[in-house]
């Protein structure tokens, strides 16, 4: 008999639903403190996970989700920066 395979899950900070990490786009903080987009799942550091959706990534900015997950405090010219990289999927 084959084992049954866990699927890892992650909660959006946008809208708080629960999917598969692979549904998930994540944002790290490195170990130098840049915040970035990481579409692949493979950079080190500390993650945020949100929806692919843009209404999940403007819940998560004003809710200060991402903030609080990433600890740290984004500047508007970051926020610019994510919602550029996040349009172009």
């Amino acid at each position: 008999m084959l084992k049954q395979r866990k699927v890892p899950m992650r909660k959006c900070t946008g809208c708080q639903a629960m999917k598969s990490k692979k549904e998930l786009v994540r944002i790290v903080r490195d170990p130098e403190g840049q915040v970035s987009l990481d579409r692949t799942g493979k950079k080190s550091g500390r993650g945020a996970y949100i929806c692919d959706q843009k209404e999940c990534l403007e819940k998560a900015l004003r809710n200060k989700g991402i903030e609080r997950s990433l600890e740290v405090t984004l500047s508007q010219e970051l926020i610019e920066t994510l919602r550029e990289e996040f349009a172009q999927k």
